[in-house]
C-alpha cells in the first residue's frame, strides 16, 4: 500500500509544528490589537467569538495542533503499531476534522470574504479597519488559510467519511453558527457583519440559506481535490455513501 503521507513522521511533525505556531502567532496578534473604541465589535456582546473568521482561526490552530500530536505519536511507534490503538484513533480524528470542518469552513471563509470584499468591502470589512488591523493580519486571517489547507491536503491523504456523515456534520456546524449569530442579534441588537443590517427579513433568510447550502459543494470540492491529488498514488481513501 502506498504511503498516506508524502513526508516521513519527523518531517511532517516539523511542518505541522511550524504551521501550528503560525496560527498561534496570528491568533495572539489578533487578540492583542490595540483596538480602543475604533473597532467596537470586538468589545461588544460575543467579542471576537461572534466572527466566523476568528472561529475558523481557532479551529485551524486546533486542527494543526492535532496534527502535531498525531505526528509525535506516529514518530514514537512502529508502522505496525500506528495501525491500531491511539495512533489510529488520532489519525481518524485528524482526517474527520480536516474533511468535515477544517477544509470546507476554511474555504468558505476565504471565498465568501473575498467575494464580498471585491463587490463592496463595506459589507464585510469596512475601510476604517485598515487603520486598526495590519494588512498582513488581514491576509493571515482571510488569504493564507487557503494555501495552508491545500498544502495539508497535498502532504497527507485524508480518509473521507461517508458523504451523509460528512455533510451532516458540516450542516450541524453551520446551523450552530447561524443560531449563534441570531442570538447575538437578539441579545444585543448587533449584526455580526454589516451586510446583514442592509437585508430585509426575506433577504436574511435567502442570505443564510445560500451561505448554508454553499457548504455542501465546498465539501464535495475538497473530496474531488483530494481524489485528484492522491489518485495517482493508488491510495485514495474516501467513502461516498
Amino acid at each position: 500500500m502506498a504511503a498516506a503521507t508524502r513526508l516521513g513522521p519527523k518531517l511532517s511533525l516539523l511542518v505541522h509544528l511550524l504551521i501550528f505556531s503560525w496560527y498561534v502567532f496570528t491568533i495572539w496578534s489578533n487578540c492583542t490589537l490595540q483596538t480602543s473604541d475604533r473597532h467596537p465589535g470586538v468589545r461588544s456582546y460575543g467579542g471576537r467569538w461572534k466572527y466566523l473568521t476568528f472561529i475558523n482561526l481557532v479551529s485551524h490552530a486546533l486542527f494543526f495542533g492535532l496534527c502535531v500530536l498525531a505526528d509525535a505519536v506516529h514518530s514514537a511507534v512502529s508502522v505496525k503499531q500506528s495501525r491500531s490503538g491511539a495512533p489510529l484513533l488520532l489519525t481518524r480524528a485528524r482526517d474527520f476534522y480536516f474533511t468535515a470542518l477544517a477544509f470546507p469552513v476554511g474555504t468558505f471563509v476565504f471565498v465568501s470574504f473575498w467575494t464580498l470584499y471585491t463587490y463592496d468591502r463595506e459589507l464585510v470589512y469596512p475601510k476604517m479597519l485598515d487603520e486598526i488591523i495590519p494588512i498582513w493580519l488581514n491576509h493571515a486571517m482571510h488569504t493564507v488559510i487557503m494555501p495552508l489547507l491545500l498544502l495539508q491536503m497535498f502532504l497527507q491523504n485524508h480518509r473521507y467519511p461517508s458523504r451523509t456523515k460528512g455533510i451532516f456534520s458540516l450542516a450541524l456546524f453551520a446551523a450552530l453558527y447561524l443560531s449563534w449569530v441570531l442570538w447575538v442579534h437578539h441579545a444585543s441588537g448587533i449584526w455580526v457583519y454589516p451586510i446583514m443590517a442592509h437585508l430585509s427579513p426575506v433577504g436574511l433568510c435567502v442570505f443564510f440559506g445560500g451561505a448554508s447550502l454553499s457548504m455542501a459543494p465546498l465539501y464535495l470540492l475538497g473530496e474531488k481535490l483530494s481524489l485528484m491529488m492522491w489518485s495517482s498514488t493508488g491510495n485514495q481513501k474516501k467513502k461516498k455513501k
